[in-house]
């Protein structure tokens, strides 16, 4: 899809966001759940579609978890961190089409007291024997090796700098500084800090890299007809698409490095929604890495290729900037829930309800979704204002 038939967001929820949850994953999706659908002031029984995230709790977890009766809709994306994009637009979908009347997207992990990354990576990125017979023999096991190739290509040609990077850095740590429930909280950055911070995969540093999480978010959609009579503001799913990169399964082999599924993604979000990037209020970019906030606003259109770097050095990016990103902290600084927790902020900044950190005036929001060796997906959200004009 791109368009999105008449389907809302109508409730969000999450639990806190720490490094060690001392429950179950399956505890925490419960939790994040039954908070989204408290928040869209639905009863539990009326869920009849669940969509998980590709590792973690199941379907059927939840639907014993919660005595589901009659749950007439599941499916799973399977993208890496785009799949929390990629079951919005299938929830959307089967929504449109009337499949299901009320469908809750979550993730759940114990990302840091649980299995780590390394691990995480080996069950979900593709091309699992080519990996496992060239790559891990010679050390290139983690996503920040694999992306640090392209980081370290875009400086090449284009002069990309690692002040830059830091720049991004510290600009998502200094969001976090406005926001409770992220894990930087009360933990502020200095440039000095993140270039003395230690070498992880050149030109990665530690602070260049996404937090390890345990947490949850969920999100629950439903028609916007049926949105129109709930407790809270409707946001709207104005479009959503996603691409896959040429030779998805290996980066090396790309014929242009940068050409990721964001890249064909997103002019097809935009073309759906009848919006241009420059219609956009602010920008939840998938930041697993600095980098990655800089490749992803070229490659959605919002600066040309090669002027990331010299964006986010000017301050754009930042609250009171002309596209702030990641009011929240993004993966960098408030969490990583794979995604899940930059659409939870981008309906919270559209309904006005991101206290302490609310861009003013917000109707758009784009969301990015960034997955395995390059998979992308873009969301356009608007509030009720937005749909109405």
């Amino acid at each position: 899809m791109t368009g999105a038939g008449g389907v809302a967001i109508v409730g969000v929820g999450d639990t806190e966001f720490s490094s060690n949850s001392g429950r179950s994953a399956a505890r925490l999706a419960v939790e994040a759940v039954l908070a989204a659908v408290a928040d869209a002031g639905l009863a539990v029984e009326e869920i009849d579609g669940i969509m998980p995230y590709q590792i973690g709790p199941t379907a059927e977890d939840i639907i014993a978890a919660l005595g589901l009766k009659d749950v007439r809709f599941t499916s799973s994306t399977h993208m890496g961190g785009a799949s929390p994009l990629g079951n919005l637009r299938t929830a959307a979908l089967a929504i449109a089409a009337g499949v299901a009347e009320v469908v809750v997207v979550f993730v759940a992990r114990n990302g840091r007291s649980g299995p780590r990354v390394e691990a995480r990576a080996s069950q979900q990125v593709p091309g699992q024997t080519f990996r496992s017979n060239l790559e891990i023999p010679h050390g290139l096991s983690t996503p920040a090796q694999w992306y640090s190739l392209m980081c370290r290509r875009h400086m090449h040609d284009f002069g990309t700098t690692r002040e830059q990077l830091g720049r991004v850095a510290m600009t998502m740590r200094a969001h976090a500084q406005l926001n409770p429930r992220a894990q930087m909280h009360g933990r502020p950055m200095t440039m000095e800090d993140y270039l003395t911070s230690r070498p992880i995969a050149e030109p990665y540093l530690l602070l260049d890299c996404c937090l390890e999480t345990d947490g949850a978010s969920a999100v629950v959609l439903t028609s916007a007809e049926r949105a129109a009579h709930l407790l809270q503001p409707a946001v709207h799913i104005l479009s959503v698409a996603e691409g896959h990169a040429d030779s998805a399964d290996d980066l090396a082999a790309r014929p242009i490095i940068y050409d990721g599924g964001l890249s064909k993604a997103a002019p097809r979000a935009f073309a759906s929604a009848g919006l241009r990037p420059s219609d956009v209020d602010l920008a939840l970019i998938y930041d697993c890495f600095t980098f990655e906030v800089i490749q992803q606003l070229e490659e959605a259109g919002f600066v040309e290729r090669g002027q990331g770097g010299p964006f986010v050095e000017d301050g754009h990016i930042a609250i009171g900037g002309t596209l702030p990103v990641n009011p929240h902290g993004g993966l960098l600084s408030e969490g990583h829930i794979a995604g899940m927790n930059h659409i939870v902020e981008g309906v919270r900044q559209l309904r006005g309800q991101a206290t302490g950190r609310q861009i003013h005036g917000a109707n758009i929001a784009a969301v990015t979704g960034w997955g395995d060796l390059g998979d992308g997906a873009l969301a356009l959200l608007g509030s009720a204002r937005a749909v109405a004009r």
